[in-house]
């Protein structure tokens, strides 16, 4: 080879290099824009989506009471609907909303779980617990969500009123959009299977998944660890999870003291000696930590925790009150201080009765301007539990007037709603928008009508 020939293959050699460099860069830009145009007529090609809005002119209680009831049925069932999973199985499930939330959450069908077995769908409830049973790690934690798209899917079919797609298999997610875990998602699907079989009797169900209810609390245990017998968690590990809550919190705490009880129930109902004793004997002692960590005597509520020690959250308290963990004391102190700070007014209820500070709240709802979310906001959910817990209490004519204010709210946008603002209205900004239908909450306000229909003939005494 010549000098010449030389120099011009070295001088040949970087163009090469480019040239390839170029080839690759239009193949990766060729492959994204195909891509990209194939999911963009994917969802394009999608329905609209539409939901029913019930809507009537209705002035007497008991009809007001009726078209809620309708309304929310139907939102339940518009989110059932059978999902095929990674093994090839089908189940039914409970998809938490239609917009946003397309896929079955564990915290919202632990509570969806009440109403849908009120409902009688039994199937349902089975098939759903089953669908989060599968996906259990053998450690016992559950999954946070079974899914099958992801935020930007999402955001974008609801942009566009699409509906989401649901024929991909639907599978676990562990780790929440906060990158941590759901310790209440995990307490409340153990709450949930075990209402199950106290509601059905189906002890083949019992015996099959024992040991996996059992694992799911201790998984509890083991990952927040324990402090004077009470759970400790990290921030936005709750169903508040736009509040940096951390330590022992009043809301968990209630749940795990729950999912206790209801297993010593269980295995004493059906001869397991040993497993009532020790959950019975756990079950009493957090009780009487929950009472004296979070009770204060000069406020007259339990309180969300010692940094938040004048915060009333309600899920909490009144969930104490509705499952009995409270005295009958202390049950109608909650509810005369939650009646005098109107938390069930215009819609019920808020969350708490005070706002935490700004620096606990998400910077992505200071964003979106909605701090209220997990403070002065309401939510039929808690609304639903305020009925339980003053039916439970004997106090009926103040859970009719709770469950009216309900039922007027789901009629006046003919859905049930996410969230409400202090105004009376779904919440919504620029950035976001209430989810409608939101089964969870629809599921509990089918639940509370069902307690207080289903109350004692004496309903008309007041307990004190």
């Amino acid at each position: 080879m010549t000098t010449n020939q030389h120099n011009q293959q070295n001088n040949n050699e970087p163009n090469l290099v480019r040239q390839s460099i170029w080839l690759s860069i239009l193949a990766v830009l060729a492959y994204f824009v195909w891509r990209t145009s194939r999911y963009l007529n994917r969802l394009l090609r999608q329905p609209r989506l539409v939901y029913d809005l019930i809507r009537g002119d209705h002035t007497s209680p008991d009809e007001i009471k009726a078209q809620a009831l309708l309304i929310a049925t139907g939102n339940i069932r518009s989110g059932i609907e059978k999902r095929l999973l990674t093994n090839g199985e089908e189940k039914w499930v409970l998809c938490a909303g239609i917009r946003n939330f397309r896929e079955p959450w564990a915290r919202d069908f632990g509570f969806a779980s009440f109403g849908l077995l009120d409902m009688q769908e039994t199937e349902v409830v089975r098939d759903c617990l089953e669908v989060f049973l599968i996906n259990q790690q053998p450690n016992g934690h559950f999954p946070v969500k079974v899914h099958s798209t992801n935020v930007v899917d999402r955001y974008l079919h609801s942009l566009l009123g699409k509906q989401q797609p649901n024929f991909i298999p639907i599978r676990p997610k562990y780790i929440t959009a906060h990158n941590t875990i759901s310790l209440d998602g995990n307490g409340l699907l153990v709450v949930a299977a075990l209402h199950y079989i106290e509601t059905t009797a189906d002890r083949d169900f019992l015996r099959r998944y024992w040991v996996n209810l059992t694992r799911g609390v201790t998984w509890m245990e083991e990952t927040a660890g324990l402090a004077d017998g009470l759970l400790r968690q990290g921030p936005y590990t709750d169903w508040a999870d736009s509040i940096a809550r951390t330590g022992r919190i009043l809301y968990t705490n209630v749940i795990y003291w729950k999912a206790l009880s209801q297993l010593a129930e269980a295995a004493g109902r059906y001869g397991q000696a040993l497993d009532q004793e020790i959950f019975s004997e756990k079950a009493a002692q957090v009780a009487q930590a929950i009472n004296n960590h979070f009770w204060r005597d000069d406020l007259g509520y339990y309180v969300t925790s010692r940094r938040f020690n004048t915060i009333l959250s309600s899920p909490g308290n009144l969930m104490a009150i509705a499952w009995g963990l409270a005295t009958p004391e202390q049950a109608h102190s909650i509810l005369d201080k939650m009646a005098e700070m109107k938390m069930a007014s215009p819609i019920p209820t808020q969350v708490t009765n005070e706002a935490y500070p700004s620096e606990y709240i998400g910077i992505e709802n200071r964003l979106a301007g909605i701090r209220q979310y997990h403070t002065h906001a309401a939510w039929l959910w808690i609304g639903g539990w305020h009925v339980v817990a003053l039916t439970k209490m004997g106090r009926m004519e103040e859970a009719e007037a709770v469950l009216q204010r309900i039922c007027q709210a789901i009629i006046h946008d003919g859905v049930v709603h996410e969230v409400y603002d202090q105004n009376g209205d779904y919440l919504s900004t620029f950035w976001y928008t209430s989810e409608a239908p939101l089964t969870w909450s629809a599921a509990m306000v089918v639940h509370a009508h069902h307690v207080l229909t289903h109350a004692a003939p004496d309903r008309d005494r007041v307990w004190r």
